[in-house]
Order: C-alpha cells, then structure tokens, then sequence
C-alpha cells in the first residue's frame, strides 16, 4: 500500500486504505448537529447501560487480543487486523490498531448502538436505496457478529487460513473485494459491512478519548485538533500558523492524570 503525506489536495482516491484519505474525510466529518449539543457539568457524556465507556486505566497496546466485552477471540483478531489496514501505523502518526479502535469498536457493540435500542428495525425487508439509512434485521452487533464469521469462512475456503492470518497484501486483497461489492456472503451484504467497519473505524479514531479510541489523543495530534478546550479566542487570526497547544480530552490531558 502507498502511503501519501497528510498535505497535498483534498480529494478521495478510489481506495480508503490510504492516509490522505482519512484525513480528507475526516475534515468534513460533522462534529454534531444544531441541537445535538448539551452542557455538561461534572458528569460523563453516557448514560448506565448505554455504549459504557472502556475501563479508563486499561492500555489497548499492553492488553491487545484481552479485555473485550463484545468480541470473542476469532472476532477480536479479524478486527484488530482489518483496522490496522484501514488506518495503518506509519512515519505520520499511530494507526487504528495503535490508538485503541478495536476496544472503541468493542464497548459500542456491547451497548446502546450495537443493539440499535434507537431504531427502528421492524419491517419490511425491502432492498432499499442507499440514501434510506439502515435497511437491515440485524443490529450492527448481529451484522459484526455474521460478517466476520463469514469472511473467516471464505478466507479459509479459498485462501486456506481466517482473515487475521492472512499477509498484509492478502487482507488488502480481501478488503477491497468486499470495498468493491465482490465477496458474496452467505447473510450478509460484505459492502454495506465493509462501509459500516471503515464509517466505525473512523469514528473510534476520532472520538474523545474517553470512549476507548484514539488513545494518548493520536488522531487530534494527527492534524493538529484542539479537542475540548474552552478558549481559542487567542488562536482564531492567526491564520496559517500551527495550534501550538496540545489537545484536551473531556477528561482533560493524560500529563494531569496519573494512569
């Protein structure tokens, strides 16, 4: 895979497993929408019960392949490798894998989201087009929970081995079949799960923190976002010059904190 510099035109090549692509697609990501904001006063932005945050002492790259709630052994290791390739660990900063999205992925399936509590999932069944949001039975944990099952059963049936142990060019190889729509699965569409893993991976790469990704703030120092800080009124013209400041978590920096 060729990796390209974080500067340089914003424009999407055909492949997601590039840097400049994430960066591209992370500038336009919405932060939240009018409304969706709230005031947060000595308290943690989740409720008991939903999405619950990862233990906050708990390290991904000392406990990697341990301590999921949601992944089973097989499952953890097909995700650990696939968001590995999807935002690799370079020159320009840590990957997926490095800053903790397996465990972001992991706790979101074990809640709230991955039981989709807040959609409506009754029928019917019908195709749908894109642009009509999720046109699944399955919860996005059920979808997890088939589609890599599935993609270890293909991967071994013709390539002789489950995903994770797969060369680095095969599960590339593998990727860009289901990024493409050319994998059949037996339950699952591989496209629309191939989009559901790329739109999550980013999403644990950057969030707060405190939901388990973006561990020691990777993806914020990656392009230089502040994160949760107050004040910027001090930065706001002087344009073109880099924010000399580290980033700020919801629970602060990790010098204010003894891990």
């Amino acid at each position: 895979m060729t990796r390209s510099s974080c500067n340089g035109p914003r424009t999407l090549p055909s492949s997601p497993l590039t840097r400049r692509r994430l960066l591209a697609i992370g500038a336009v990501l919405p932060i939240a929408r009018a409304g969706d904001t709230a005031v947060i006063r000595e308290s943690m932005p989740w409720s008991e019960g939903r999405a619950t945050p990862p233990d906050q002492a708990r390290r991904p790259e000392r406990e990697r392949g341990s301590g999921y709630t949601f992944f089973n052994p097989a499952e953890a290791a097909f995700v650990e490798a696939a968001v590995a390739r999807l935002i690799p660990d370079d020159d320009l900063g840590p990957g997926a894998l490095q800053a903790g999205v397996p465990f972001f992925l992991d706790h979101q399936l074990a809640g709230e989201y991955g039981r989709g509590e807040r959609w409506y999932m009754q029928g019917p069944w019908s195709k749908g087009e894109p642009t009509q949001g999720w046109q699944t039975r399955m919860s996005p944990a059920a979808l997890y929970r088939a589609a890599v099952r599935e993609i270890d059963e293909a991967t071994t049936r013709d390539a002789k081995s489950a995903f994770a142990k797969l060369t680095v060019s095969d599960q590339e190889t593998w990727l860009h079949r289901m990024e493409d729509g050319k994998l059949e699965l037996g339950s699952v569409d591989a496209k629309a799960f191939f989009k559901l893993l790329w739109q999550n991976t980013l999403e644990g790469y950057w969030s707060d923190p405190v939901y388990g990704g973006n561990l020691d703030m990777a993806g914020w120092k990656l392009i230089g976002f502040p994160g949760a800080r107050y004040d910027l009124s001090a930065y706001v013209e002087q344009h073109g010059k880099p924010f000399p400041l580290p980033p700020v978590g919801l629970r602060g920096r990790p010098a204010w904190h003894q891990e």
